[in-house]
């Protein structure tokens, strides 16, 4: 890997292993659907002129039918999802059940049929996984709304099945002009959503940050130098961020909001990254390997 490669590398495995410590900062103070809107629209001013500038958006406006699945099933439900999770579970453990994601996009890929799909063997990485997740999830389950484990639940088959599509039915396209338009079209929709349930006040500027953080850093900039990362060491190996973003979320979590990491939760998250490992294991030459994008 290139020197820019290892930058590149790192700075996705921070960017998109912070949002979940400042998703349950924001969400603490004000609905989910607000941040969801602040959100998409901020990054949506800032992609969307790059976007006009580089390309042509005319043939992924064709597309319309699959550019709006894939905003509402990796941008739109996912979020609002997430944020309302977060207002029950800790960002720590938030972050290590999303390293689920890759065992979802197996068991996606292996039922659907698709290019990507492993061999028979890849049937043991979703089983040890679902171990893992068990094991995370037991470690609080007794003192979190259950709600909330289903909510991520959507997530983690949101963030699965949205890189599919991306994938298989709009990998043609320019990415960059695929992004900007998702989150223009999400920033529409919850306008209304978010009129609804609109903060009553001003809020504390610890919020506004951290908005301004997910937005910014954690969306605009990481989708371009997410893109720029795919570009310099392939989609295979950019993929292994998805096995560092939930180490990164739950060292945050214990670190800045003082939440508490359990054994069990630990060797749940081990038990993931193993079976997420074995999953995504390429099988055969003709083999694609998967992509997930999952970014919180």
């Amino acid at each position: 890997m290139t020197r820019r490669g290892l930058l590149l590398f790192a700075v996705m495995s921070v960017i998109w292993g912070i949002p979940y410590l400042f998703i349950r900062v924001v969400v603490a103070e004000v609905s989910p659907s607000f941040l969801v809107l602040a959100r998409t629209l901020i990054a949506a001013a800032i992609l969307l002129p790059i976007a006009l500038a580089r390309v042509d958006i005319r043939p992924i406006l064709a597309r319309w039918r699959w550019l709006l699945a894939f905003a509402a099933i990796e941008i739109a439900i996912p979020w609002i999802m997430l944020g309302s999770a977060e207002q029950h579970l800790s960002s720590s453990l938030t972050g290590l059940l999303i390293a689920g994601v890759p065992l979802v996009g197996t068991v996606f890929a292996l039922t659907t049929g698709g290019a990507d799909r492993v061999g028979r063997a890849g049937w043991l990485g979703p089983m040890v996984g679902l171990v893992g997740v068990a094991a995370i999830v037991s470690a609080d389950l007794g003192s979190s709304d259950p709600i909330a484990f289903l909510e991520i639940g959507v997530v983690v088959v949101g963030y699965a099945v949205g890189p599919a599509i991306l994938a298989r039915r709009l990998g043609d396209l320019p990415s960059i002009g695929v992004l900007a338009l998702s989150l223009a079209l999400c920033a529409l929709v919850y306008v209304p959503i978010a009129a609804v349930q609109w903060p009553s006040a001003v809020p504390a500027s610890n919020v506004i940050a951290s908005i301004v953080v997910l937005a910014v850093a954690c969306t605009a900039i990481a989708f371009l130098a997410f893109a720029a990362l795919i570009d310099e060491i392939g989609p295979v190996r950019a993929t292994v961020i998805t096995y560092i973003n939930p180490a990164v979320a739950a060292i945050l979590g214990v670190l800045v909001l003082h939440e508490t990491l359990t054994s069990a939760m630990v060797s749940g998250f081990v038990l993931v990254i193993v079976g997420s490992a074995l999953a995504t294991r390429p099988h055969g030459a003709a083999q694609e390997p998967l992509v997930a994008l999952a970014e919180p």
